[in-house]
């Protein structure tokens, strides 16, 4: 999966279509992302203990990889591709745009 924590992506498809946001986790296992404000559902919640409280609350669902695009910097949102760097301990993997060839 080529999508991180922490990278800003753009909805493609479903009902949050055009939607930006920041990816909080990846689900590598199942090819899911939890999109920060995206697939947002109401669950309603029982108070487990004297500190939880009850009532509804708004939790952010998974959606599948496939249907975020990576937000380039300069060019929007694009598909990643790779470039491999040599360094002085090896050789290192960096994230690049597929339009730009700006790193990610």
């Amino acid at each position: 999966m080529k999508i991180k924590k922490g990278d800003r992506v753009r909805v493609l498809t479903g009902k949050d279509r055009g939607k930006e946001g920041e990816v909080m986790r990846a689900l590598p296992e199942d090819n899911r992302v939890i999109v920060d404000g995206v697939n947002v559902v109401k669950k309603h919640q029982r108070a487990r203990s004297a500190v939880m409280q009850a009532g509804i609350i708004d939790k952010d669902m998974p959606i599948p990889v496939a249907n975020v695009a990576i937000l380039c910097p300069s060019c929007g949102p694009t598909r990643i591709g790779y470039r491999f760097e040599e360094t002085p301990t090896g050789t290192r993997k960096v994230r690049i745009c597929r339009k730009c060839g700006g790193d990610l």
